[in-house]
């Protein structure tokens, strides 16, 4: 079974498995999260985003992320 990386919300961050790629998922039965695919050149993978977020938020907390991850003792 597929994991699915989850962007936002409560389940900001979390890998969780799915069978197929459904369109939404809502993981706790509260939340809902909508199937985004992001692409850079011939890469893609398949996220899922919390319903209040914008991909220019989603955008802007990958990055925040991986800055925090590439700076020597970093956190998030």
């Amino acid at each position: 079974m597929q994991t699915y990386l989850f962007i936002g919300g409560s389940h900001d961050g979390l890998n969780i498995p799915a069978e197929g790629k459904p369109e939404y998922m809502q993981p706790a039965g509260r939340e809902i999260y909508l199937r985004e695919t992001l692409i850079l050149g011939a890469v893609s993978i398949t996220v899922y985003i919390h319903e209040s977020l914008t991909l220019a938020q989603v955008l802007k907390l990958l990055v925040g992320h991986y800055k925090a991850l590439a700076v020597p003792g970093g956190r998030l």
